[in-house]
């Protein structure tokens, strides 16, 4: 069969427009892949113009600086419903510590603000000097605290009472002792973050007060309730923190030392160094 150059023409024509399509669509592709996305620089990224006087120089571009990612703060805490009036009464300076403190007990009241004052016998407050350079804190009465009023008495008061004669030089009428909570838990069980919040506001107020010079921090409840973490005592005690501008040291709870007496000896570093910062902000 002969040739047909009307179909012959028609097909170049055919495959030409094929050709010119495909090279279209190829380039159309490169075009993608190659090209730069719009780049938004890093704080303290080097200029445009400083980069290609880099790269021309054959020396090797620094990585370029990574933006810090911005973290959300934390919600405030709720304000105490009478901790406006709470902190006019322990800032009033024109009367005396103890009436102040005094004040901040009225506050305080027949507390009915958590469920630890259906189980307890009375408030423990607090014992010593409104006008202490030391506070002592710790985490709850206990028994004989509920039964008689007063913190830290029984076996672990009378391990406390020696700590501060022997070793710090004062008695217990120097200093001023409170727990984190006023009311006794039900089985001597550790304090719920709710109750520690109930009775934060007083906590401040009894401080606000008394403005120590240091305080001193007894076991891991105590510490991580007053610094609201879950870090142990054990990798923070003999450590200086501070709390409301206050130089904190923290140790041993007198009841795990009749437990563990071989951690008498930590104990009584950690109050070693607690007594030369005690003498320098008090002058002896």
């Amino acid at each position: 069969m002969g040739s047909d150059p009307a179909r012959e023409l028609a097909e170049l024509v055919a495959d030409a427009r094929a050709l010119a399509e495909d090279a279209r669509d190829r380039g159309v592709l490169h075009e993608a892949l190659d090209a730069s996305p719009e780049v938004t620089e890093a704080p303290g990224a080097p200029p445009a113009g400083a980069r290609a006087s880099t790269a021309a120089s054959g020396a090797t571009p620094a990585p370029p600086a990574r933006s810090t990612p911005q973290t959300k703060a934390p919600a405030p805490r709720p304000a105490h419903a009478g901790w406006s009036a709470l902190a006019s009464s322990a800032r009033d300076a024109e009367l005396p510590a103890p009436l102040r403190l005094e004040r901040v007990r009225g506050e305080l009241g027949d507390c009915r603000r958590c469920a630890l004052a259906r189980g307890r016998k009375q408030i423990v407050f607090g014992v010593g000097s409104p006008q202490a350079d030391l506070v002592v804190i710790g985490e709850a009465p206990g028994y004989h605290e509920d039964q008689q009023g007063e913190p830290f008495v029984g076996p672990a008061g009378q391990m406390l009472d020696r700590m501060l004669e022997n070793v710090l030089g004062l008695a217990r009428s120097q200093v001023y002792i409170l727990n984190m909570v006023k009311c006794r838990p039900p089985r001597n069980r550790n304090p719920l973050p709710e109750e520690v919040s109930s009775c934060r506001p007083f906590l401040d107020g009894q401080l606000s007060v008394i403005a120590p010079r240091v305080m001193l921090v007894l076991g891991s409840v105590a510490f991580r309730a007053l610094f609201d973490t879950q870090q142990g005592i054990k990798r923070n005690r003999g450590r200086w923190r501070e709390y409301r501008g206050v130089p904190t040291m923290s140790t041993f709870h007198p009841a795990y030392l009749l437990r563990q007496p071989q951690d008498k000896r930590l104990t009584f570093e950690d109050l070693q160094v607690l007594k030369r910062r005690y003498e320098e902000l008090t002058g002896g």
